[in-house]
């Protein structure tokens, strides 16, 4: 396979992180057996003093499963990164320690920020752009800042240092492949464009619901809570791939051109008890095992208020989409994961008086890892052929055979920014739920309770598709 490789060495800060052990090793190993990082070096730094081989060992063990389903080339290439990789003791925010280390690098380098955002931010702060080899990419994990001020000054910062398509603001949960099959979904089909819009769609909603509860991230969910970590950034972007008007192409200009403008149109409206709510979970079962108590859980301070559960309904003040609710969950420790796109259609305007059975409306929903499609239609049943019955299509979707991150990673060192987030695009994110995050800490809207395992609070719709 003819690699595509432009980015010489990849240098992870916060290497000894949960991070990169748990989510960005093994995408990288996926990405190297595959053939598209051939000739990548890979170079971790940290605060941890790591000897070379706690680092060695780390990598070996993010490596092994990748190297087992690799062809020979694939094999060769993850045991040729395990072998030349290097580690380095090192304080990002320190003056000249940063650049000292990526002067000693091959370049171009593709530098991955695997740290909290305060520290990232003040990383980007003691370096000049002097200090960074020709083509260096800036990698950023999620959140961008933590308002739309902070978000703006981390974009000044950036581009201080490096063009706007060298840096990358990741965001995992658009993989490639998911963003793809709902671009293929929408606009290849002749039959679903035209009914694609506030005439015919009664609701949208976007789904993430985790059966996983807090999983010792408290230092970084209690100050973020389910709004920010999962609204703020992912859904409202699967949300704008659902409602954008056709782009001219599907290079990163023009789809992310066309995702800022359906953001830009967006707003969550007042009152605020009526357009979001929150909970928090108390103690149950979720995920197989017993769950505390939220506030009972080890790094937890209850006087922030965190809420485990989050549901806003966004409004989308265009043509398209004026009057049509575009309503995004997200939580954790509920009963059952649930990661899908429900769009709801409008009932029939009249349906033939002699037809009995189904009055519920049409529904297609679209499933996120892995994914799928199912089509909710209305035909006459066997039997009596005057009762409608109610049928599911049901397709699976285009996959990827890398893992989220691995897709994120090749879209670095290939310099394709398709996947990343945009700068003015994550400073609308937080425009969008700065209200409701100044609401919710006024206690505007009450924080409501639900048990680990359940479907959430008693008074909240909780059937597929409401």
């Amino acid at each position: 396979m003819t690699s595509k490789t432009s980015i010489k060495t990849l240098l992870i800060l916060g290497a000894s992180g949960d991070l990169t052990g748990r989510l960005l090793l093994p995408g990288l190993a996926r990405l190297v057996a595959s053939g598209l990082a051939d000739g990548l070096k890979l170079v971790g730094a940290g605060s941890d003093p790591w000897t070379p081989q706690q680092w060695t060992k780390r990598v070996r063990g993010a490596f092994g499963e990748a190297g087992k389903d690799a062809d020979a080339a694939g094999k060769k290439a993850v045991a040729s990164m395990e072998d030349n990789t290097a580690y380095h003791q090192l304080d990002v925010t320190a003056d000249g320690q940063l650049a000292a280390l990526l002067a000693g690098l091959e370049a171009p380098v593709a530098v991955y920020f695997a740290l909290p955002p305060h520290i990232s931010q003040k990383a980007c702060e003691v370096i000049n752009a002097a200090d960074l080899p020709a083509g260096t990419r800036l990698v950023m994990e999620k959140p961008f800042g933590s308002s739309a001020d902070s978000a703006r000054e981390l974009n000044k910062t950036l581009a201080a240092l490096v063009p706007e398509d060298h840096i990358h603001r990741v965001d995992h949960f658009l993989g490639k492949a998911t963003v793809l099959n709902i671009l293929g979904l929408r606009f290849a089909n002749r039959f679903l464009e035209p009914v694609w819009n506030r005439d015919h769609i009664e609701k949208v909603e976007v789904i993430f619901d985790e059966d996983l509860a807090l999983e010792g991230r408290a230092r970084y969910y209690d100050n973020a809570g389910a709004l920010k970590d999962m609204i703020q950034s992912h859904l409202l972007h699967i949300m704008a791939l659902l409602a954008i008007d056709a782009p001219a192409t599907i290079g990163e200009r023009d789809l992310r051109g066309a995702i800022a403008t359906v953001l830009r149109a967006s707003s969550i409206g007042a009152p605020y008890r009526k357009t979001t709510r929150r909970a928090r979970y108390s103690a149950g079962r979720s995920g197989g095992h017993p769950v505390p108590d939220y506030v009972e859980e080890e790094g937890v301070d209850p006087a922030r208020n965190t809420e485990t559960l989050a549901e806003v309904e966004v409004a989308i003040d265009n043509w398209r989409w004026r009057g049509v609710p575009f309503i995004l969950r997200s939580g954790k420790a509920l009963g059952r994961a649930r990661k899908e796109a429900i769009i709801t259609f409008r009932p029939v305007p009249h349906l033939p008086s002699g037809f009995q059975g189904v009055d519920s409306p049409n529904q297609l929903r679209i499933g996120f890892g892995p994914d799928t499609l199912q089509l909710d239609v209305d035909v006459n049943g066997p039997g009596d052929i005057f009762t409608l019955d109610r049928v599911t299509l049901n397709s699976e979707l285009n996959a990827s055979d890398l893992l989220p991150y691995g897709e994120v990673l090749e879209g670095v060192i290939t310099g394709d920014p398709l996947l990343s987030v945009r700068g003015d695009t994550a400073v609308d994110c937080w425009r969008i739920v700065e209200p409701v995050l100044k609401a919710w800490a006024k206690d505007s809207v009450p924080l409501e309770e639900y048990d680990a395992g359940g479907s959430g609070p008693v008074d909240w719709p909780t059937a597929v598709g409401r």
